[in-house]
């Protein structure tokens, strides 16, 4: 029973790792992350909006933001951290939502 448990997290690890390989590309020029608004306000606009976000960290200068839209669809999203654009939304390396030029 260990085994089947060892696999199954190894098998769900390599399953998230997979899309955040391919969205290394995302990169934001937002300045520095002084002037950046905060991750808590973020989560707070997605909650509003009907999102559950399981976590929300800076990477390549967007926020990065693991959780799931209001349509029930596990994802990872990234923002702008100066304006809160949405950019991009993956969902098993399967692209959603790509903003124009990103």
């Amino acid at each position: 029973m260990n085994i089947c448990r060892r696999m199954r997290f190894l098998i769900l690890a390599a399953m998230l790792a997979a899309p955040a390989s391919a969205t290394g590309v995302i990169k934001c020029n937002a300045g520095p992350q002084s002037a950046w608004k905060s991750t808590d306000a973020l989560k707070a606009k997605l909650t509003k909006e009907g999102w559950k976000v399981r976590l929300a960290k800076p990477d390549g200068g967007c926020y990065e933001v693991y959780g799931t839209t209001p349509k029930g669809e596990r994802v990872e999203a990234y923002f702008h951290p100066l304006t809160f654009e949405k950019l991009y939304v993956a969902r098993r390396g399967e692209v959603l939502f790509r903003a124009k030029g990103y």
